[in-house]
C-alpha cells in the first residue's frame, strides 16, 4: 500500500472506483463502439455509471493493497475495423485514459506546490495518489502479457504467423508471468514489477507533479 490506510487512502480508493477505472473500461467499450462493435454497449457497458463496472473483487484489492480493477469490457474483435488493429486501438484507449486522468490530477497538485498554496493535507494526499495510481494503471495496463491491455498491442504489431503462434501460449500462462514478476524477489530484493515502477512510473509521476514524489 502506497500511501497507507488512512483517511485521504479512504477518499483516494472512493474517487478511483467512481472516475479512473469507469473511466478505463467506457474508453475501451467506446473505441469498441466507434470501430463497430457494439457489444459493450448491448449489455450496458457504454456508460460512465460506475456501477456498470463495478468488481468487489477488484474494488477489495484496491482497498487492501493500492491496486485493484473494474469488470472487464466485453468486446468482439471480429466486429472491429481494421481488423487487429482496430483491436490494439480499442486496447490503448483505456491505458490512455489513465494518463489523461493522471495530467488533470496532476495540474492542481502542481499548481499547489508552485505557488505554495496552504491547502488541507487530506486534499493535497488524495490529489497525490490520484495522479500515482493513473500512471501506474497507464504503464500496468500497457505491459505486453495477456489479460493486460498492452498484449493486445503486442499482437497487433507481430507478424501474423507469429502472433498466431504465441497469443494461445500467452493467453494460458500470462497470469502466472504477471505474477511471477509481482512477487518473486530478484536482485536487491525487489521485483520486476517493483523494478519497472522505479525505471517508469516515479519518473512520470514526478515529472507530472513537478517536484519529486519518489526519491
Amino acid at each position: 500500500m502506497l500511501f497507507g490506510f488512512t483517511p485521504s487512502y479512504v477518499i483516494a480508493v472512493a474517487i478511483i472506483l467512481l472516475v479512473p477505472l469507469p473511466v478505463h473500461e467506457f474508453s475501451h467499450a467506446l473505441a469498441a463502439y466507434r470501430l463497430g462493435d457494439g457489444t459493450a454497449k448491448m449489455m450496458g457497458r457504454l456508460t460512465l455509471n460506475p456501477i456498470a463496472h463495478f468488481d468487489p473483487v477488484g474494488a477489495l484489492m484496491l482497498l487492501l493493497i493500492g491496486f485493484g480493477r473494474a469488470k472487464p469490457t466485453p468486446i468482439n474483435p471480429y466486429n472491429l475495423a481494421y481488423g487487429r488493429y482496430g483491436e490494439a486501438i480499442v486496447a490503448f484507449a483505456g491505458p490512455a485514459s489513465n494518463l489523461v486522468l493522471a495530467v488533470a490530477f496532476a495540474l492542481p497538485l502542481r499548481y499547489i506546490y508552485t505557488t505554495a498554496m496552504v491547502v488541507p493535507d487530506v486534499l493535497s494526499s488524495v490529489l497525490q495518489f490520484l495522479v500515482v495510481i493513473n500512471v501506474i494503471l497507464f504503464v500496468f495496463n500497457l505491459i505486453p502479457i495477456p489479460p493486460l491491455d498492452g498484449s493486445k498491442i503486442l499482437f497487433a504489431f507481430l507478424p501474423p504467423r507469429t502472433a498466431y503462434q504465441w497469443r494461445p501460449v500467452l493467453e494460458q500462462y500470462g497470469i502466472f508471468i504477471i505474477l511471477i514478476a509481482a512477487f518473486v524477489p530478484i536482485g536487491r530484493g525487489g521485483t520486476v514489477l517493483s523494478e519497472l515502477f522505479q525505471i517508469l512510473i516515479y519518473p512520470i509521476v514526478n515529472f507530472l507533479v513537478g517536484y519529486p514524489v519518489f526519491g
